[in-house]
């Protein structure tokens, strides 16, 4: 459990931001990443889940956020600093807000695209 909890140096952090989550960035001794939304609709469901993703890992973020956006940025509070936990709740969250069903071809069509009515995440 030690490990989970160990500082990692900036350069490591900036290192494995860019081979792992190329659309965060480390800054302030957080690493960050801001979602832009379609609506107030969009950003308060991009909040709810990584309210649920953060709670079930028990580990934390702060939450900016406006009318179009919302802001994610992690830190290990308790360690003063990035550690594993931030990487791994990161990873999981980028995956949800980013997840494009309609792109894999599968059962599930994913939002309508070009219809302002069900417009949702403004993905990368």
């Amino acid at each position: 459990m030690a490990e989970r909890k160990a500082v990692i140096p900036p350069d490591q952090v900036e290192a494995r931001l860019a081979a792992e989550l190329p659309k965060w960035r480390l800054e302030d001794g957080w690493i960050r990443r801001t979602y832009k939304t379609q609506s107030w609709k969009s950003t308060l469901m991009v909040i709810n889940t990584v309210g649920h993703l953060a709670e079930a890992a028990w580990h934390h973020p702060d939450i900016t956020a406006s009318y179009a956006w919302v802001e994610v940025r992690l830190m290990s509070h308790d360690a003063k600093g990035i550690t594993d936990r931030d990487f791994e709740l990161a990873k999981k969250i980028e995956s949800v807000i980013q997840w494009q069903p309609g792109l894999e071809g599968g059962a599930l069509e994913g939002t309508p695209q070009g219809d302002q009515r069900f417009a949702y995440v403004k993905y990368d």
